[in-house]
């Protein structure tokens, strides 16, 4: 039987799963009191790497991001912190969908898969 490992875990979510070397990390969003999608692509993408980092990856393992934006007009300046934030040669497969996301104040939420670092 394969290991399954949570981390910071609530009765509704575990933020970190693992399974077979590869990291499953909760929807993460950015500060809701950030105005921009901009600040609040950066503050989203700080928490996947510090999720990341506890679960034993980084962001050049990452397999899959399914990014959701409230709105697409938002795609480009999402898009900038993006780019600046993967490293040259490790960009993951990743889908961009509009959708309503929990709360109003929030303009973008990221879903992601990773593997582990092979120590």
């Amino acid at each position: 039987m394969t290991e399954i490992s949570r981390k910071e875990t609530s009765s509704r979510m575990s933020k970190i799963v693992c399974h077979n070397n590869i990291v499953y990390l909760c929807g993460q969003v950015g500060e809701a009191s950030q105005e921009t999608v901009v600040l609040q692509t950066e503050s989203m993408l700080a928490k996947v790497e510090g999720l990341l980092q506890l679960a034993g990856s980084d962001k050049k393992h990452i397999l899959s991001a399914t990014v959701y934006l409230r709105d697409m007009k938002d795609f480009t300046a999402m898009n900038s912190v993006w780019d600046k934030w993967v490293p040259e040669g490790y960009a993951p497969a990743r889908a961009c969908v509009e959708a309503r996301i929990a709360h109003p104040d929030l303009l973008v939420e990221i879903s992601v898969i990773a593997a582990k670092r092979q120590e």
